[in-house]
């Protein structure tokens, strides 16, 4: 089926196509040797196109014999193999060589000609996106033929998908780091096809492209600018997050000026951090950026290409007169010149070969210039499409794809001819081994001091080299030397063991990654499985990342979304084929396959995964997507996470009416308690419904009553009391509780006719014996008494407030005429404290011979406070108690004392 690994291809190797090769580490094998490394491997199993794991049994052999006998011989031993120098050229005092990385077979379509397409190449060793030139005529071919598309293949010419394209004309295509192919049309419409299934996500540029249009884009990895036909550039910084942005307007010299050319210089290569944008208009160079544009102030224009290097450091400009200029960024230094002899023709592209060397592409010629202005020219017979990479630059043409890099240094030190350098003496020696020759011991020899230096170096230009024989034979020079020396760190070869494995297998054509191993280790390894993941190279991706101890969880994922997306099995079938596959497993998350089970109409297929889903977390959100409300709601519970219970259930009241909402929790009781306690502090309405539909009279009552108490509406407020009373009658256990909300509505609106009638005075709210107090102190004494009467206060309290009232208010006469009227029915001692605290010692002392209850001893104490010494006196002669005047005496002053010395006298005890 499509979502698993395919069949291994059995094509015969040609020695001349490296692409087509076999993998020299047989990671596309039915069955891989399983010697190297002791890690579980994976092989396909006949039935069905599904995997199984095999534990890998133990070896005894060394690490460098199973590195070389799991890799198919070469065509002829090493003394026949090419050499390497044959494809160098040396320009400069550099060498640079070409090699043919795929002859492509453009399977999917016959007599196809790339001089009839554009075409935009993925970084590191990417896919290749075709679409017809549409300033080019093209033969009809049949009503499927003449829709717009766009194809999407590997660098061997496999098809990875065809994009039928229906949006509107395409102004520019190009590709991030990650392998994800944007298209941009005319409109300022910009697609992002994240994978090769055809999903993409989709944003524009703003009004101003709609008005004006997209005329071209610039991308780099992680963002583009497009320059609109107002000669205005928007830029997006990031895919996954577009936000476009305009740049300062360029300051043309004339309203009649336009743009030549123009080039980019990402954010991580600019010194303010902020993408740039390199332009040319009439004789000069503009650089914009988000604030300005600068004019550099040149006379040697119009400049019809510019191209910025990769370390963006250089910039190189092709000039009118069919010159190319290499100079600094800041332009302020011109390195080199190179006249191409082109005057008055126009290249189709220029592009940097790496950092140090431009190429120039006319429709069949191709000009390399090198450092210090030389050039190597070749001729094509069909136009050849150029890919810049960190290291090198593809070339790509109907016929082939080619790889052209500078010679990497260590490589050159050992293949160089006439070269005496210690790794080359080292590949020497290494070879008269193999003839048995007595003179590897004395190359060995020769180069003893510099031996691990030269191992080391073989180790290095092995990784450069695509050859899998020159791969061999270098590694088998660096172990014969690192067998030679008694102390060797293996961990570098044996590295590089593992990257040229991993290399070999993603270079054999039906892959088609032609990255190399500095672009591997720009990319990195988790990258390279993410684009063998998006082609379905899932086996071999499993395989490298068991190879190389990386995490298969996604690998197992994506490629149990392929098959519930592409099978035709029935949905149990798949399930438990899925099931049975990932079952030993870790860290498999069941949720993003059943939600692509899901995306593809197959409920119950998501809802059967979801439940071998152990994560509540991941199975909740998805199956409320999914309509399953009370499954999500029984999952969240039964995880006894509080957080996820309430989540789902704050979604299912936004979503269900309220009655259903209700029906759905009142037969679980911890949805029930959680719903009820946050209405109780952010919902009272959700709150009220909820005691309603249950017929929580009393808490329902509970609730209004507490919302009565906020309502600044007098009418409100005592609207909710009423409501509340009436749910507490209906209650029938809470009729006491009813009539005290009653005699609150009858205070209230008492209350409120108070403020109407006394300004400037607040009432409402006041309890009933503050109501009273307020009342007499304020000299109100018949609409107190009123009160009193209406709401049947009891004297003892009635006498009380109104006896603190008058003494509030200081009508000291008022409380002696109403203590003549009565009898007080709280005694007369209130009478006197309260005076005697409000400072009115006479007034107190009114009422002390009126506290009859009260002994002699306490009214002595009573006329004491008040300053009546000699009262008190009196009161103690009355109840003849001599101690009591002696007490008294020291107390006394002025003509009190004469006069307490005689009481002293009369009441003596006679001798």
């Amino acid at each position: 089926m499509p979502a698993s690994p395919s069949q291994p291809h059995s094509t015969p190797a040609r020695s001349s196509d490296v692409g087509r090769r076999r993998p020299p580490l047989a990671l596309v094998d039915v069955k891989i040797r399983p010697t190297l490394f002791g890690a579980q491997h994976i092989r396909r199993s006949c039935k069905r196109g599904a995997w199984r794991a095999s534990p890998v049994s133990a070896s005894a052999r060394t690490f460098t014999d199973s590195i070389l006998e799991s890799t198919p011989a070469p065509p002829t031993m090493a003394s026949g193999l090419p050499n390497p120098t044959s494809t160098w050229e040396l320009v400069s005092g550099q060498y640079y060589r070409k090699l043919t990385l795929f002859t492509p077979s453009w399977a999917h379509e016959e007599d196809l000609n790339l001089d009839d397409y554009l075409v935009a190449g993925a970084p590191f060793g990417g896919a290749l996106a075709l679409w017809k030139d549409p300033r080019k005529f093209h033969t009809y071919q049949g009503v499927q033929s003449a829709k717009p598309s766009i194809t999407i293949c590997n660098l061997a010419g496999g098809l990875l998908r065809r994009i039928t394209w229906d949006r509107g004309p395409i102004q520019a295509i190009g590709w991030s780091d990650d392998e994800h192919l944007l298209v941009v049309t005319a409109d300022g419409s910009v697609r992002c096809y994240y994978d090769f299934q055809g999903n993409f996500t989709q944003f524009s540029l703003g009004s101003d492209a709609e008005e004006h249009g997209v005329v071209s884009c610039r991308f780099w990895g992680t963002g583009f600018v497009a320059l609109l036909g107002n000669n205005a550039f928007v830029t997006v910084n990031r895919y996954d997050e577009p936000r476009p942005r305009p740049l300062a307007l360029p300051k043309l010299p004339s309203p009649e000026s336009k743009i030549h050319s123009w080039a980019i210089i990402p954010p991580n290569y600019s010194d303010s951090r902020h993408v740039e944008v390199i332009m040319a208009t009439d004789q000069t160079i503009l650089i914009v950026d988000a604030t300005e544009s600068q004019d550099q102030i040149l006379q040697n224009g119009p400049f019809h290409h510019i191209s910025v290097s990769p370390n963006g450091s250089y910039v190189a400009l092709y000039t009118g007169d069919g010159k190319v200029w290499v100079i600094d960024v800041k332009f302020q230094q011109k390195l080199s010149e190179y006249d191409s002899g082109k005057t008055g023709e126009i290249p189709i592209d220029v592009q940097w070969c790496g950092v140090d060397s431009v190429v120039l592409v006319w429709e069949d010629e191709v000009h390399m210039v090198g450092p210090n202005g030389a050039a190597l020219r070749w001729y094509y017979d069909n136009r050849v499409n150029l890919v810049p990479e960190m290291d090198g630059i593809r070339m790509i043409t109907t016929e082939k794809c080619e790889f052209l890099q500078r010679v990497p240094d260590v490589t050159r030190s050992i293949f160089e001819f006439g070269s005496s350098s210690p790794p080359a003496g080292l590949l020497e020696a290494v070879g008269h081994l193999e003839r048995k020759s007595p003179k590897a011991d004395d190359a060995i020899q020769l180069i003893r001091p510099s031996l691990p230096e030269a191992v080391a170096a073989c180790v290095q230009a092995a990784g450069h080299e695509f050859d899998v024989g020159w791969q061999k034979q270098l590694l088998k020079a660096a172990s014969f030397g690192k067998s030679v020396l008694e102390l060797y760190n293996s961990d570098d070869f044996v590295e590089m063991c593992k990257t040229l494995r991993v290399l070999n297998a993603v270079r054999y054509y039906e892959v088609g990654l032609g990255i190399t191993m500095d672009q591997l280790e720009r990319l990195t390894p988790d990258k390279l499985i993410e684009r063998l993941v998006a082609r379905q190279e899932h086996l071999l991706a499993l395989r490298i990342s068991d190879y190389l101890s990386l995490p298969t969880d996604k690998i197992y994922i994506h490629w149990a979304c392929m098959k519930v997306k592409l099978s035709v099995d029935d949905e149990d079938a798949i399930c438990k084929d899925i099931v049975e596959k990932l079952k030993n497993e870790r860290g498999i998350a069941y949720d993003a396959i059943a939600k692509a089970a899901f995306e593809e109409g197959r409920g119950r297929l998501a809802t059967q995964l979801l439940n071998h889903e152990p994560r509540a977390g991941r199975q909740v959100p998805l199956l409320m997507s999914m309509e399953e409300d009370e499954i999500a709601l029984d999952k969240a519970i039964e995880s006894t996470d509080s957080d996820l219970v309430f989540y789902v259930l704050l979604h299912l009241k936004k979503k269900l009416p309220v009655a259903t909402f209700f029906r759905m929790i009142n037969n679980r009781p911890v949805a029930y308690s959680l719903i009820e306690s946050s209405a109780r502090y952010h919902d009272t309405e959700l709150l009220k419904d909820l005691y309603y539909q249950d017929d929580r009279k009393t808490d329902g009552a509970n609730v209004i009553l507490r919302e009565s108490l906020s309502q600044e509406n007098f009418t409100t407020r005592i609207d909710k009391l009423k409501l509340a009373s009436k749910l507490l009658k209906d209650s029938k256990d809470h009729l006491v509780e009813a009539s005290a909300l009653e005699e609150s509505i009858r205070l209230l609106t008492l209350q409120e006719s108070l403020e109407r009638d006394i300004f400037e005075e607040s009432f409402v709210g006041l309890p009933l014996n503050e109501t009273i107090f307020k009342l007499t102190r304020l000299g109100f004494y018949p609409r107190a008494n009123k009160i009193r009467a209406e709401f049947k206060m009891p004297d003892k309290r009635f006498w009380w407030i109104k006896l603190r009232g008058l003494v509030a208010k200081r009508e000291w006469a008022e409380i002696e005429e109403w203590s003549k009227s009565k009898s007080s029915p709280i005694g007369w001692e209130p009478f006197f404290n309260e005076c005697l605290s409000a400072g009115n010692t006479k007034v107190a002392a009114i009422f002390i011979p009126k506290c009859k209850n009260l002994n002699h001893t306490e009214r002595i104490n009573m006329w004491v406070q008040c300053g009546m010494i000699v009262k008190a006196g009196e009161e103690a002669v009355t109840a003849r108690d001599y101690h009591a005047l002696e007490a008294l005496l020291p107390k006394a002053t002025g003509a009190a004392v004469p006069e307490i010395q005689r009481m002293m006298q009369k009441l003596r005890p006679s001798k």
